[in-house]
């Protein structure tokens, strides 16, 4: 999933501040999983403004609503009988929300209330790690489904370094070494064999330098 984390508050006011009427919007995918954007998050970050305000002495209108995901139309479009009680919309979706958002209603601006941080996954209550770049080209069969471009400190398709110690990386003794836990679990399944392939370079011209990057599904489009 896309994981978040909410940018400080003194940032968030700062680039609400123009605006007199602003309604604080939620997501309730991604960044609702990783308690940044969701119904709670959303409604702590309104109460937060409007106590600022207050004791400021300013007079803005902050209002709140939720959508079940800011990135998929059919719910943005939702927004359309309320949008133009507002001069901005503040949204705690990731960066791709955020756009949805601002590209359906042009005339608002649409302010980001998260930092949009990596594609991870949720290993327990309140921890998520990191363990995809959304390469374009998954090779996570050759890996033993252990992903040495989001894992390993290097991005080494070839082997460890050489660096690490007792399983754990040289960068930090907190980090698992991707490599010990890739030739682990070829081991496991009696596949280091796969080891003896050489790796050319990664080539990235299927993540980035093309622009952005479509799916299209005939067979899904209406």
């Amino acid at each position: 999933m896309i994981t978040a984390e909410r940018k400080p508050i003194d940032e968030i006011r700062a680039i609400i501040a123009p605006y007199k009427k602003v309604l604080v919007l939620g997501c309730g995918s991604c960044v609702a999983e990783c308690a940044a954007g969701g119904e709670k998050e959303r409604g702590m970050l309104a109460s937060t403004l409007r106590m600022a305000n207050k004791m400021d002495g300013k007079e803005v209108l902050i209002q709140e609503k939720t959508l079940d995901r800011q990135c998929v139309k059919d719910f943005v479009i939702l927004l359309d009988d309320i949008i133009d009680q507002y001069d901005a919309v503040l949204s705690l979706g990731c960066g791709a929300g955020v756009q949805a958002v601002a590209e359906m209603f042009s005339e608002l601006p649409v302010l980001p209330a998260l930092n949009t941080e990596f594609l991870g996954e949720t290993r327990d209550q309140g921890y998520w790690v990191e363990n995809c770049l959304g390469c374009g080209d998954c090779m996570l069969d050759d890996f033993g489904g252990v992903c040495p471009l989001a894992r390993c400190s290097k991005q080494l398709l070839n082997g460890p370094c050489g660096g690490s110690r007792e399983g754990k990386c040289e960068i930090n003794p907190e980090v698992p070494c991707a490599w010990q836990a890739i030739i682990d679990r070829l081991d496991r399944f009696g596949a280091l064999d796969r080891l003896e392939q050489i790796y050319p370079p990664k080539d990235w011209s299927r993540k980035q330098g093309g622009g952005p990057r479509k799916i299209m599904r005939e067979d899904q489009q209406r």
